[in-house]
């Protein structure tokens, strides 16, 4: 983050815990519950977001070298993520053009080939077909024609977008909207991924991205775990078009304030929340990064599936050093499996009862209110263009 806007928020910050508030919406905002329960809804939602708009994969890092490669079905989409010869990264449907068999599984590095486990045609790293045993039943195919469908993809500030459809390029600034500033300073390029896990909560894809947009719950939700390190209901916010950057304050923000402004840094006194838009909660520490990609269930509005990542700034070298990032890790889930997504599922199934029509989000939430405003405009806009 440029220094200028880490001065502004901490400025902020000194205000609000002054004052004891926080950052203030215009007004009190309605969200409808059936928005998390609706089927025709999460279809709709489905069609238009998960399909039309570039999806955060990952970061540069999980495929540093030619031939490391990814797979990823989260969006309802084989995706193959792979790093080419020139050191491009290049993504495909893992879709083999014969029969339709998946190329590659999981993840690994320096593969050169893709070969089809039903019938063995191979695919170079750029996609193209290279082999097809039994040549002489296919003498009329191109194989120029049959490679991997390629999909749009985007490398920039060290992570990696894809359209699920495949398509026209894209510049990922434009759907970015301003948040790229921030993006650009943090140095993600030279980031480790230490862990990828898979969770599964019986709660809407929304309502796991709401458990990360407002502190207000963490003094008592929370008081066993981080409230005694993060303030409760203390935040800045600020808006980039559909995206959005919330900041928490650390209780040890006072010690930034012995310091010359000149030489303020707030990374070690905050935790950073973006919402890359649509699926995306990238959370910014002093000494991790954090992804959460949120998409729906299959068809359930019930149910979600997530990738939950932590990049560390470099590998661990020493033991000490992995049972660091493995604390941290183990912390992270144990705080969102005990706490809030026990709630949360208990929330969801009482959605589903008359007790209300809409959930009010508070003037002190306005990163909740944002968030929603912003897929009713998309959705909306969406559905009048079709």
């Amino acid at each position: 983050m440029e220094h200028a806007v880490q001065v502004e928020n901490a400025r902020k910050f000194i205000e609000y815990l002054e004052s004891k508030t926080t950052a203030m919406a215009e007004a009190e905002y309605r969200n409808p519950v059936s928005q998390y329960t609706c089927p025709e809804r999460l279809s709709r939602e489905q069609a238009l977001l998960f399909s039309h708009y570039p999806l955060h994969i990952g970061f540069s890092c999980e495929i540093p070298e030619p031939g490391d490669f990814k797979t990823d079905d989260f969006s309802g989409v084989p995706i193959l993520l792979v790093r080419g010869e020139d050191g491009k990264a290049n993504a495909f449907l893992n879709v083999c053009r014969h029969r339709g068999a998946p190329v590659a599984e999981g993840c690994g590095k320096g593969q050169r080939r893709f070969t089809c486990p039903y019938h063995a045609w191979v695919y170079g790293a750029d996609g193209a077909l290279e082999y097809i045993p039994g040549e002489d039943g296919f003498e009329a195919l191109d194989r120029s024609t049959h490679g991997l469908r390629p999909l749009p993809v985007q490398e920039k500030y060290g992570m990696i977008w894809v359209k699920t459809e495949p398509g026209d390029d894209f510049e990922i600034d434009d759907s970015l909207q301003g948040v790229e500033r921030d993006l650009a300073t943090y140095g993600f390029e030279g980031f480790h991924h230490f862990e990828t896990g898979v969770l599964r909560p019986k709660m809407n894809w929304k309502l796991v991205i709401d458990t990360f947009l407002e502190s207000y719950h963490i003094k008592v939700l929370h008081h066993r775990s981080i409230a005694p390190l993060i303030e409760s209901n203390v935040a800045t916010f600020e808006d980039f078009g559909i995206n959005h950057r919330g900041i928490y304050v650390r209780k040890n923000f006072d010690e930034l304030l012995a310091r010359p402004e000149n030489e303020w840094n707030i990374l070690p006194y905050t935790t950073m929340v973006y919402v890359l838009f649509p699926n995306t909660v990238l959370v910014v520490q002093q000494e991790q990064i954090e992804t959460w990609r949120v998409y729906p269930d299959g068809d359930d509005p019930n149910a979600s599936k997530m990738h939950v990542s932590l990049y560390t700034p470099n590998a661990p070298k020493t033991e000490s050093a992995t049972r660091h990032w493995r604390n941290n890790m183990d912390l992270l889930m144990k705080v969102v499996n005990e706490e809030d997504f026990p709630l949360g599922e208990k929330m969801q199934f009482g959605f589903h009862s008359l007790a209300q029509d809409h959930l009010t989000f508070g003037r002190n939430e306005p990163a909740l209110a944002h968030f929603h405003s912003a897929l009713d405009r998309v959705l909306a806009e969406g559905i009048a263009a079709e």
